[in-house]
């Protein structure tokens, strides 16, 4: 401690001196007992008094100040006992003000009577009053422990919650949060590597080995617990005394399971939660530089949308010989946007300005179709093959076959594919299923009526997929290929008849593009004006996005 006192500069000396010698003889001497009891005081203590101590702070405040004039009470003899004092003699010494250190100190702010204190009381004062005139002139404040590690800290001026004591005490604020009543809330934990439910059942919500069982024996889809992503969440609730209370799991954006606890035997339920997006409408512009599939990626189109894209305008634009580098395309397209995530994605229409072609086409919400603004449509009325992809054709459309079972000259009325069974056969064109039937010779066949006069037959097939009566769009899958009756092996054999005839199918003229009229063709105008006019005004490779209400979304805040 003298070092530290000898390290500082004179005029702290001089403050300091009265101060460090009062708290030498408060410890050496023990001066309570000097206020406990005067009478047994066989020879009273020859030290400085409070009253003394305080005038000589003050007449070195002044001369410091260069005030030379001393105090009319100055006269005090320092040999004054302490026994000897009056209550009033015993001044208050908390006069320092707030102020710079070379700042005369005002008169007013000389010492008070106050009424007598215990000599603990009067050590703490006497302490307060040098640390704060080191506060004001910029020196660290003396401590109540005298050690001689030389240490630091900064002088801002520190504001305190007013829930917690000013001495830095914190027991105000613990009471007041302890009164305060426990809402859970929900709490979100992401995924790490190396995770597993059991793990973090445990480590963070409290669960026992039986509980983890009971809860994985609850949901249905036991994957969303046992087959985790990194990076993937679940959202938690925990009581009071951190037992859980609900886990909420997603399957994806829109489907997942709520978990509660039904009673104090932890137990546990589940419900399903499925949530309702917003329909939204999003812009989408780029301009074509290497493969279209890449440029229309870049725009921010995912790879489900790209690939509906390329094929709605491949139905008239061959982009191998007739898309060229600096070609422009808008797109707009509708998903269900669930906690900023796309769901259940469809072109709404779609625009292509290149140096050979110029396309633009719109979906009609009657039928699903594609049509150009004038109301032709992209597909064509009938499809030449009742299929996806490409299969050998093993037996032709031939008056004359040679039968390979019979072996006699005996008219194919229909084209044979070789094909594995279980092949999936579509609907060629819309139409109505008039027949499903088991024959000895064809096996299981369908026979189904499309407009304009033509009919389809399928047989040997394996599995039916329709009924009759039920009616069938463009594409869609009505059965499965097969070897069923007499054949030689597996294959599907299609014929088409126009009115009631039997044709040549690879051959046969088939219905053009269909085209709207009358009433159809006024409403398709009507719907697709605002999505033409989003087209045009597009611009840039930014994505615009638009949201379109359908009903009211369902909110999880609930759960």
């Amino acid at each position: 401690m003298l070092r530290i006192f000898h390290s500082l500069p004179r005029t702290h000396k001089v403050l300091l001196l009265p101060v460090a010698t009062m708290v030498t003889v408060l410890g050496a001497q023990k001066i309570i007992g000097v206020f406990g009891d005067s009478e047994n005081t066989t020879e009273p203590l020859n030290v400085a008094t409070t009253t003394t101590i305080s005038q000589s702070i003050v007449n070195a405040a002044a001369t410091q100040s260069g005030d030379g004039q001393r105090s009319d009470d100055s006269d005090t003899s320092l040999d004054t006992p302490l026994a000897q004092l009056e209550p009033l003699e015993v001044m208050s010494v908390d006069f320092v003000p707030e102020a710079e250190a070379d700042d005369a100190i005002p008169s007013t702010s000389i010492a008070r009577p106050v009424a007598s204190k215990p000599a603990t009381a009067l050590a703490s004062d006497t302490l307060q009053v040098a640390n704060r005139v080191a506060l004001s002139s910029g020196t660290p404040a003396l401590s109540d422990e005298d050690n001689d590690d030389v240490g630091g800290t900064s002088y801002e001026d520190w504001t305190f919650d007013n829930a917690a004591d000013p001495s830095g005490s914190t027991q105000l604020g613990d009471e007041i949060a302890s009164k305060e009543d426990y809402v859970p809330e929900w709490q979100s934990y992401t995924i790490q590597s190396g995770d597993s439910f059991a793990k973090t059942a445990e480590r963070t919500l409290g669960l026992g080995y039986s509980s983890v069982m009971q809860i994985l024996g609850t949901v249905p889809d036991k994957k969303v617990l046992t087959r985790w992503r990194q990076g993937s969440s679940f959202d938690y609730k925990l009581d009071a005394s951190g037992e859980l209370i609900a886990l909420r799991v997603m399957k994806n954006p829109r489907e997942g399971y709520l978990i509660q606890r039904k009673d104090e035997n932890q137990d546990f339920a589940y419900t399903s939660i499925e949530k309702t997006g917003e329909a939204a409408q999003r812009v989408f512009s780029g301009t074509v530089s290497g493969s279209f599939a890449s440029s229309a990626q870049s725009t921010g189109l995912s790879t489900a949308e790209v690939a509906e894209l390329t094929q709605v305008l491949s139905k008239k634009l061959d982009f191998r010989r007739n898309a060229r580098a600096g070609d422009q395309f808008q797109v707009v397209v509708e998903s269900d946007m669930i906690d900023g995530q796309s769901m259940d994605s469809k072109i709404l229409a779609a625009q292509y300005k290149g140096e050979r072609m110029d396309l633009t086409v719109v979906r009609n919400d009657a039928d699903d179709h594609f049509y150009t603004p004038d109301g032709n449509g992209l597909d064509p009325a009938f499809n030449r093959y009742p299929f996806e992809g490409h299969y050998r054709i093993s037996s032709p459309f031939n008056l004359r076959r040679l039968h390979p079972v019979t072996g006699r000259i005996s008219p194919h009325k229909g084209t044979d594919f070789a094909m594995r069974s279980g092949t999936p056969i579509d609907a060629p064109a819309d139409g109505v299923v008039t027949r499903v039937v088991d024959h000895p010779l064809a096996g299981k066949y369908i026979v189904i009526h499309h407009p304009n006069g033509y009919d389809t037959r399928y047989l040997h097939l394996s599995k039916s997929l329709v009924k009759p009566g039920e009616h069938v769009k463009m594409g869609e899958e009505i059965a499965l290929s097969g070897s069923t009756g007499r054949v030689t092996g597996p294959h599907l054999h299609y014929e088409v008849l126009v009115n009631h005839h039997q044709v040549d199918a690879m051959r046969v003229k088939l219905p053009e593009s269909q085209s709207l009229t009358g009433k159809a063709l006024a409403a398709f105008q009507k719907h697709s004006e605002d999505l033409l006019a989003k087209l045009d005004t597009q611009s840039g490779d930014e994505p615009a996005i638009a949201q379109v209400k359908r009903g009211k979304s369902e909110s999880d805040d609930s759960i």
